[in-house]
């Protein structure tokens, strides 16, 4: 089988004016990177065909070291909605370097259900991560020189929220010490890998320009000496950040390996942050395409339930079906079975599996949506093991279609796209039922996110996790829009508890809340539980050890 790369280096790239014109917007709207990639301007937006869009969210169950594919499965449906006559557009949030050289190699799809041009795409791309980057840098930077020049009058914050950011791997930059050697005010302090960054966060949240700018002046950097909130706008500088995100806000255009347009905006992780890509990026899809499929990060209780309590609620979005995306290799690890052995047929590995999906279509349906399961198939997989899944999701009443795009393109998701079409076209757009009430307690919208989506019976606050909830009930007393933001709880991804080591659907157990961090800008309150850390480190063995230069040919990437 050819590498991700080699595939990717054999498809002859149309022209990103072609892909433009496909999509149906005009070669001189668009502003090119080059010949394969360009921004869209957020101003060709229109929500009369939004609205009239079929808009399909791609899920999946609790990801494991065996992986899903879930990328790869958006793309696939994609090119085979495409294959089926009807204009389909994807969209996609944008890699991560720290990732890409960590553990995962690059996220723009695999095999030929792919986005290109992946080098480009999984490195700098239009260089939106970087503006991120910078701009929250710069933010820090503007705030260290404040609290230095005002020393002298008194001038001091006695708590500092804001850290900085890369976007890189590396647990050693988690807890450092500034201004050293009288170089500036000595501070404990620390990085977040940049899609934790919050202004990624309002990157893809934010509708317009103004909005953008809005939403930076809110940002709170910390807590003056008299207990007041000190924002951006004290500091007089939000205009200046907003330059520096003002090309970063435009959604990118692609291609994927059948040259059908591919929005690729964004990059929060689910894990950390709210794991959607943006919103003005689904919009222009919404606009262009009448089928627009998009994925949210990791495990349907991280990704989808974030899409729909953050994304959708806020930015007005009715999805009109939830693909949950499986494997039968991680179903087994959910069933116990060990990483060396999941490619062995072992059915009741298999079976006991199934508990982990079933427990995410359960919660899919609790906010009202029709579900598809597709098995994204491997090569491994026996005709067996795939009844067996069948079976179940039809005892449910879920559909089911296997899924190769990974290694037959669109011809490979035509099941899966029939299967899409037809349930949409059978069932009217129904109401989202959201997880908790805009106006609940921020203990209450924790509660209700860790009992009824991940399965929790208790949840309990750290001394910590309480000092917090208390100095927000304090010091943003008189702030009612802070009691109608939803919150975001950073997790593992691999298991429904706090514990990254639970697979399955384990039950009785209880998610500990260590830290509550309340983003002024985002509109949201992030809620950590047990160890989950905003800055990741890199594994024994980094991908960046295999990614090369060979004959002049980018090697490594997936």
């Amino acid at each position: 089988m050819k590498t991700d790369i080699q595939i990717a280096r054999e498809c002859q790239l149309e022209h990103i004016n072609e892909i433009a014109t496909r999509l149906g917007i005009a070669p001189e709207e668009i502003d090119p990177y080059g010949r394969f990639m360009a921004k869209v301007p957020v101003k060709l937006i229109d929500e009369e065909r939004v609205r009239q869009s079929r808009l399909i969210l791609v899920t999946a169950i609790s990801p494991t070291k065996a992986g899903i594919g879930k990328t790869t499965v958006s793309i696939g449906l994609t090119l085979g909605l495409n294959k089926l006559g009807k204009k389909a557009v994807v969209a996609l949030r944008e890699p991560s370097l720290g990732p890409c050289f960590g553990i995962k190699g690059g996220a723009a799809g695999g095999g030929y259900a792919q986005v290109l041009p992946m080098e480009k795409i999984n490195l700098h791309f239009t260089g939106d991560f970087h503006a991120v980057t910078s701009a929250h840098n710069t933010i820090s930077a503007l705030l260290d020189n404040y609290l230095f020049q005002h020393r002298k009058d008194g001038f001091h914050l006695r708590e500092i929220y804001w850290k900085r950011v890369l976007d890189v791997n590396d647990r050693s930059l988690r807890n450092i010490v500034t201004g050293l050697r009288g170089d500036g005010v000595v501070a404990e302090t620390g990085f977040d890998i940049t899609p934790a960054s919050e202004l990624m966060a309002i990157l893809c949240l934010a509708t317009s320009e103004e909005d953008l700018q809005r939403r930076i002046e809110n940002i709170v950097l910390g807590i003056t000496a008299d207990g007041k909130p000190f924002r951006i706008r004290d500091l007089g500088v939000a205009g200046a950040i907003t330059v520096l995100l003002r090309d970063a806000l435009s959604p990118n255009l692609v291609q994927t390996t059948e040259h059908t347009p591919a929005l690729i905006h964004g990059g929060p992780f689910a894990n950390i942050a709210h794991g959607c890509s943006s919103v003005l990026a689904t919009k222009i899809a919404m606009t262009y395409g009448d089928y627009v499929v998009t994925e949210a990060g990791f495990g349907a209780d991280l990704g989808a339930e974030k899409f729909f309590d953050i994304k959708c609620r806020k930015a007005g979005l009715q999805p009109r079906l939830v693909v949950i995306v499986a494997t039968t290799q991680g179903l087994k690890m959910h069933g116990g079975v060990a990483l060396e052995a999941i490619k062995e047929p072992n059915m009741k590995g298999l079976k006991e599996g199934l508990k982990n999906l079933n427990r995410h279509i359960n919660n899919m349906q609790g906010f009202g949506q029709p579900v598809i399961v597709t098995l994204n198939r491997h090569d491994t997989d026996l005709e067996e093991e795939i009844d067996v899944i069948r079976r179940n999701c039809e005892d449910l009443g879920v559909g089911f279609a296997v899924n190769e795009a990974f290694l037959r393109g669109g011809d490979g998701a035509v099941e899966l796209a029939q299967k899409v079409v037809d349930t949409i076209d059978s069932i009217q757009p129904l109401p989202i039922h959201y997880t908790y009430p805009e106006n609940d307690t921020i203990e209450g919208k924790i509660e209700k996110v860790c009992k009824r989506i991940y399965g929790a019976a208790a949840v309990e606050f750290t001394k910590t996790g309480k000092k917090k909830l208390e100095s927000i009930r304090t010091i943003f007393a008189d702030d009612e829009s802070i009691r109608h933001y939803p919150v975001c709880i950073a997790k593992t991804q691999y298991s429904f508890t706090a514990d990254s080591t639970v697979y399955g659907s384990p039950e009785g157990f209880t998610i500990r809340i260590r830290d509550i961090i309340l983003n002024c800008g985002s509109e949201m309150i992030v809620a950590i539980a047990g160890d989950m850390l905003r800055m990741p480190g890199l594994p024994k063995n980094p991908q960046a050890e295999h990614i090369t230069i060979v004959n002049g040919e980018i090697e490594g990437l997936s």
